[in-house]
Order: C-alpha cells, then structure tokens, then sequence
C-alpha cells in the first residue's frame, strides 16, 4: 500500500507526461540549435526597443540576442512556464475535484490511509511529474554550448528550480479550491486567472510605472521576472516561493481533511 495513490495517478498520466517531456525537450534543442543563426542579428533587438510593452507580455527584456535573452524570450520566460503550468493546474485541479466529479474519489478515501496521505501522495505525483519535465528541459538547454549558447548552468539550474516551485504552487492551489468545491472547473478556472494575473503583473510591470511596486507580489517575480538566468534564484525568491507552496498545500489538506464527498 506504499504510495499506492501516486503510483496509480502516475500510471494513468504516464502517456500526458511522456508527451509533455518530449514535447518540450524537442522545443528546447529546437532553440538550442536556432541560436546561431540569430545571435548576431540586431533587428531582433530592435523589435525590442521599439515594442517594449509587446516585448514585455512575453516576458523579453534586455537583449534578445544574448544567450540569457534569447532563453528567456523563447522559453524560460513564457513557455516553459506554461507548459508546466498547465501539467500542475490539470492534476491539481483533476486529483481531487475530478476524481469525485467521475465517482472514483470515495474508492480513494475508502482505502486504508489518511485523508492527509492520501493528498501527500498525490502532491508528490504532481512534484515527481512536474520534476521530470523540467529537468529534462534543464538537460536540453545544456546541449547549448555546443551551439554557442553559453548559459551559466548554475544559474540555469536555479532558475529551472523557480519554474518548478511556481508551478507546483498554483498546482496546490489548484488542489485546494478542488478540495474546497469538489468541482474540476471552478479548480480550473480560478487558478488559472490567478496564475495570469501574476504573470501579467511581473511582465508589465516594468513598461507600467504604476505597476511596478506590486510587482513583488507576482510568483513569477521571484521565479523568472527578475533576471534570474544572469543572477540566480536568489535565497529570497527561493524562500517566497517555497512559502507560497506550503501555504497552499496546507490549505489544500484543511479543505481535503472538511471536505464532504457528494452522495
């Protein structure tokens, strides 16, 4: 009965995973191998300048042209964000509200763990799945200093550990409004507002004066908006984001441990 709960769930999303690892392994060789082509153009760089709020919705700042620049504009700062994003928010959102949505979830909590392993074992589903994509994509971004693309693999690897905190934090989120209503698409829906509002804040701010002080409220701030691929996570974006991880995976047992199942 050891980890029984993760181990179905990672079996029934072993074909998504797949799919998002490879996916997104063969994007990031794809930018890899494009770099040279591109690293000396300055009309790049000019779109930046001249668009700067276009440049800023997706997460371009400084120059593109740059080994930093060009991962950022083309995957830290928005793709891989996104893809992972969408892996944590679906389970999160699936793992409690789905399954009791589709009558599996009293199966579940009739099984002879707690409440509170039971969602332990299925955050740690959501980390393991999330985990595996990252670094594969941490893996492929290596491959650049073949192609002239020389990330400080340091720095890449915090910054990849941010990717990996944020989603993992709106994933619990996700799992605590589940918890909370026991439906799928109020989890879905409200958690994915949310994680588009802080990447909009973190992504303006810097074009929108006004905005600019609330940009710390933003998880992305402290995960990829702050130049993290030139200076690192920092200890401060690493304890913010850990936080709001807790937070929300505790919120989600206090929903899980109250919550009662329909019919």
């Amino acid at each position: 009965m050891v980890a029984e709960v993760a181990r179905l769930d990672l079996r029934a999303r072993r074909t998504s995973l797949a799919g998002y690892t490879i996916g997104l392994a063969l994007y990031a060789l794809v930018i890899v191998a494009l770099y040279p082509a591109f690293k000396n153009s300055t009309g790049l760089d000019k779109i930046v300048t001249e668009s700067p709020a276009i440049a800023a919705l997706f997460g371009i700042s400084g120059s593109i042209t740059s080994a930093d620049g060009w991962t950022n504009a083309n995957l830290y700062a928005n793709f891989l964000p996104l893809i992972v994003l969408l892996l944590t928010i679906g389970y999160g959102a699936a793992a409690v509200a789905g399954e009791e949505e589709a009558g599996r979830l009293d199966v579940v909590v009739a099984l002879p763990l707690s409440r509170h392993r039971i969602l332990t074992e299925k955050a740690a589903a959501m980390i393991l799945q999330t985990t595996i994509v990252c670094v594969a994509t941490y893996v492929c971004m290596l491959a650049g200093r073949a192609f002239d693309l020389n990330l400080d693999p340091w720095y890449l690897a915090q910054t990849t550990i941010g990717v990996l905190l944020l989603a993992i934090g709106f994933g619990f989120v996700a799992l605590a409004i589940g918890a909370i209503r026991g439906e799928r698409g109020p989890a879905l829906g409200i958690t994915t507002a949310l994680a588009a509002a802080a990447y909009l804040l973190s992504s303006l701010a810097p074009v929108v004066s006004w905005l600019n002080p609330w940009r710390v409220l933003s998880p992305f701030y402290w995960a990829i908006g702050n130049n993290q691929l030139t200076r690192g996570l920092g200890w401060d974006g690493a304890l913010v984001l850990i936080g709001i991880t807790a937070a929300a995976f505790a919120a989600a047992v206090v929903s899980f441990e109250r919550h009662d199942l329909r019919g």
